[in-house]
């Protein structure tokens, strides 16, 4: 009984959902609390479900339930509601990933740091992303693996018991006490991890965790789909896709875009691709340079994903280490660039450099001259030897149309990679799609990266691709309209509160290509100390944030993207983009984000309104 209850429920949820759950990338961070993530969502959901009241209205009014898609999003949740329903879990027990890889991947890294056992459990034969031999020599990861006929098969072990079943159906599953983690792989949508037990209650947060760095959630798109097959409304012999068209035609283009040569990859979202470009380096580092000290240096207030992550994979591995580039504000990314490469040359270690240009949210381009010099430079280490040169690893998603790599560039002669989150310019906001390149010089390390993006089932889904090469084309022409109304906007602010610090491009670098859409905004404050002058200067990022929300609903956001196809966007860094940087290195500045299609002059008034009531 209760299980057709539920299945009506959400045939009748697809009927009237909203578009937007199925088309939006990013949500609104103003309705949007974290440390309710999912739970809100779905104890409202629920609420629903006992009323038997899935109107549209209503479903709109369900809060957002993460602050990014990739981490999951409505559709996600009610898939994974419903499976928890009919195996009489809680939704909590319930993780859904894009990936088939990712969650057995994330089971393990929790037993790595808190030394226990892993049994590894299968039927028939596992798709070849699964290469126990790498996530164990790579990874650092230690288990066990049998293949068994049915569950009833799976022995007792002491430590933790992970049981990998592949059937294209989601609904109803037979646990077995004997099974701590269940994972259904789907042949087309990814998997689902079911934690049984309340024993394992403590693995939860740690499996959504590396389904928000390392990976994505189910794609709402086929969640969708999932859904349903689930209610019996469609089948897996509906789904056609030109995956191959499509991806010729995402990789052509990027490599115009970024006038390079290399084979491109594409990955389900910008930490997806970063994610695999990390492992795959440690992987070459291996082989290349044994026994060696890796050091990934990263600036410490630069996007919190890539922080966060980064320090993650440095958690596992013995060998891996951060460093700490200080490129913002008083720092200069040149000068520490050189400091930092000449204590990792010191030390004899093998030195990766991650950074943002122009940086986030300074938005700072550093001098690209003294920027290669610094990089080329040979250096020798405390015995006299000649170090290991640097691989730079560039992400620039906020300016994706500038050529770095190619034989003519700035960066041609240092092993150089470049990377872009997708669901910023190149998708337009439709899809979180990423993908990196290389230059002649590291072009060899893309066949490590590609084969980490795989082991992960990391890759674009056929759908991400399609909306790619839809979009991917006219990138270059929305990056130019979008940096024309925020060049604008800036002028316009400049005038109007001349007392407030923007940090955007010069014309002189608008010139070189380098035309972002964003900037930040460091209002003016006021107050007898250092704690007055800040706690006012956070109350009027504040009210300038709810004032355009509020007076340009249509179009103006609190959220952390850019790049879309329309509106504009607002955050402050410090509590979205930086949420796991350390506290000092925070910025608490407004950060914004315009895009090609928006009323500029209705957003000038609104900000002439603001410096009217300060």
């Amino acid at each position: 009984m209760k299980e057709n209850s539920v299945l009506k429920f959400v045939e009748d949820v697809l009927e009237n959902m909203p578009n937007d759950w199925v088309r939006l990338t990013t949500h609104r961070l103003d309705i949007y609390d974290e440390s309710l993530a999912k739970t809100q969502f779905i104890e409202q959901f629920e609420k629903l479900y006992k009323k038997n009241n899935s109107d549209t209205s209503a479903l709109s009014e369900l809060p957002t339930a993460f602050d990014y898609i990739r981490l999951g999003h409505p559709l996600s949740c009610v898939l994974e509601w419903a499976v928890a329903n009919l195996n009489d879990l809680s939704s909590d027990n319930v993780i859904s990933f894009s990936s088939m890889t990712a969650p057995v991947l994330a089971v393990l890294r929790k037993n790595l740091l808190a030394n226990r056992k892993t049994l590894i459990t299968y039927t028939g034969e596992l798709p070849d992303h699964f290469d126990f031999e790498v996530i164990k020599s790579v990874y650092g990861y230690n288990f066990e693996v049998q293949k068994v006929e049915n569950a009833e098969e799976i022995p007792a072990f002491e430590g933790s018991t992970v049981f990998i079943s592949q059937k294209d159906d989601i609904g109803k599953i037979e646990l077995h006490s004997n099974i701590d983690f269940f994972v259904r792989i789907h042949s087309l949508f990814g998997s689902i991890i079911l934690v049984n037990g309340e024993n394992n209650k403590e693995y939860i947060s740690e499996i959504q965790h590396v389904r928000r760095r390392e990976t994505i959630a189910m794609t709402p798109a086929n969640c969708f789909l999932a859904l349903q097959i689930l209610t019996g409304g469609s089948s897996l012999d509906k789904v056609k896709t030109n995956k191959e068209e499509n991806k010729t035609v995402v990789e052509n283009t990027i490599r115009k875009v970024t006038g390079t040569d290399s084979k491109p990859l594409v990955g389900s979202s910008g930490l997806s691709i970063q994610y695999a470009i990390m492992m795959g380096l440690i992987d070459d580092a291996l082989k290349q340079h044994p026994g060696k000290d890796i050091k990934f240096i990263v600036p410490p207030n630069c996007y919190g994903g890539t922080n966060d992550q980064a320090r993650r994979v440095a958690a596992c591995l013995d060998n891996v280490e951060i460093v700490d580039l200080p490129v913002d504000g008083d720092n200069n990314m040149v000068d520490s660039v050189d400091r930092v490469l000449a204590e990792v040359a010191r030390e004899d270690a093998i030195p990766y450099i991650i950074v943002e240009i122009p940086t986030n949210p300074r938005v700072e381009v550093p001098n690209l001259k003294k920027l290669r010099e610094a990089l080329s430079k040979e250096r020798k280490t405390a015995s006299g030897k000649t170090a290991i040169d640097p691989v730079f690893i560039l992400d620039q998603t906020f300016c994706p149309n500038v050529q770095f790599l190619g034989i003519d560039d700035i960066l041609s002669s240092i092993r150089s990679i470049s990377y872009v989150s997708g669901s910023k310019f190149p998708s337009g906001g439709k899809c979180t799609a990423g993908y990196v390149t290389a230059n002649k010089q590291a072009e060899n390390l893309l066949d490590k990266i590609e084969k980490h993006l795989l082991l992960c089932d990391n890759e674009a889904t056929d759908l991400q691709y399609e909306i790619l090469a839809e979009q991917l084309p006219s990138m270059n022409q929305r990056i130019h309209d979008a940096y024309k109304n925020t060049r604008e906007f800036v002028n316009f602010i400049k005038e109007q509160l001349p007392q407030a610090k923007i940090n955007f491009v010069s014309e002189k670098l608008a010139e070189q290509d380098f035309t972002p859409s964003v900037f930040s905004l460091d209002l003016p404050t006021k107050g007898n100390t250092d704690e007055e002058r800040e706690a006012y200067k956070r109350e009027l990022n504040q009210k300038l944030i709810n004032l355009m929300i509020s007076e340009i609903p249509n179009e103006s956001k609190y959220c952390v993207s850019y790049g879309q196809l329309k509106g504009c966007y607002w955050t402050i860094p410090a509590t979205s983009t930086q949420g796991t940087t350390k506290e000092s290195d925070k910025d608490y500045i407004v950060r914004v984000a315009l895009s090609h299609n928006m009323d500029l002059d209705r957003h000038k008034e609104v900000f002439k309104d603001f410096v009217k009531e300060i």
